[in-house]
C-alpha cells in the first residue's frame, strides 16, 4: 500500500492499514487524526496537513454549502452535506471527504447511498454513489482534484463532480458530467453553466468587500 503525505507534517498510518477496508475501520476509531485530511484513494493513503487558506479555499466552499444546502431544502430534492463528511465507494477504492456532497431523497430510499452509522456519535459516513460531489482547489490538491479524483469519482458513478479554482488570478468553475467513456465538462453561456442535477443554472463571480479581500457570490437561475 502507498501512502502520500503532502506539507511537512506527517501522520502515523497504523501498520494494520493495509486496504480500503481497514482504512475505513481505522477512520471510525479514536486512533484517526482529528485534523488534517486524510483519504484512502485506490490502493493509497492520500495526507494532507497543510493549512486551508482563507479566501481562496474555506470561503468559496462556504458559499457553495449556503447555496446548495438552501436549494435543496426548497426543492426537496435531497440533501447536500458540507465539508468533514465521508464518503466512500468500494468498487472505486475510495473514502475522502469532499468540500460538499449532494444526494438525492431518491438515491437514499433506494440505498444507492446508505448512511452508516459509527460506534457512538450517529451516521458519520456516506457509502455508495451520491448524484453530485463539489472540490475546491488549493495548491496542495492539484493533482488529487484534478486526476486521480476525477477518475475515482468517475468510477464511482458519481453524476457531476463540481470542480472550482480561484487560486490567485483564476476564477474556474466547472461542473464535469459522467459519460461512458469520463467526465465532461457541461457547456458554458455567459459563466453560466448547467446543472442536471438540480436542474438549474449556476454561475460564480468574484468581487471586493469592504476591507479589499475577495467575496464570492455563487448565482443561481
Amino acid at each position: 500500500m502507498n501512502t502520500f503525505v503532502v506539507d511537512t507534517e506527517s501522520v502515523c498510518v497504523p501498520e494494520w492499514v493495509t486496504d480500503h477496508a481497514s482504512f475505513r475501520e481505522w477512520a471510525h476509531s479514536d486512533e484517526f487524526p482529528e485534523t488534517g485530511r486524510i483519504c484512502y484513494l485506490n490502493k493509497g493513503v492520500w495526507v494532507d496537513m497543510s493549512k486551508e487558506q482563507a479566501f481562496s479555499h474555506n470561503l468559496v466552499k462556504t458559499e457553495y454549502a449556503s447555496v446548495l444546502t438552501a436549494l435543496a431544502k426548497v426543492s426537496r430534492l435531497g440533501r447536500f452535506f458540507g465539508d468533514g463528511m465521508l464518503l466512500s465507494n468500494e468498487e472505486a477504492g475510495l473514502s475522502v471527504q469532499p468540500d460538499g456532497i449532494f444526494v438525492s431523497h431518491a438515491s437514499l430510499r433506494t440505498r444507492r447511498v446508505r448512511l452508516l452509522e459509527g460506534l457512538e456519535l450517529g451516521y458519520v459516513e456516506l457509502e455508495g454513489s451520491p448524484e453530485m460531489t463539489l472540490e475546491v482547489i488549493s495548491p496542495s490538491s492539484i493533482v488529487k482534484d484534478t486526476i486521480t479524483l476525477r477518475d475515482l469519482y468517475w468510477q464511482a458513478g458519481i453524476r457531476e463532480y463540481w470542480l472550482v479554482d480561484v487560486r490567485k488570478d483564476r476564477l474556474e468553475f466547472d461542473i464535469l458530467v459522467h459519460k461512458p467513456d469520463g467526465y465532461v465538462a457541461a457547456g458554458k453561456r455567459g459563466g453560466w453553466v448547467r446543472s442536471a442535477v438540480f436542474g438549474k443554472s449556476f454561475r460564480l463571480t468574484r468581487q471586493t468587500d469592504e476591507s479589499g479581500n475577495p467575496e464570492y457570490t455563487l448565482a443561481v437561475r
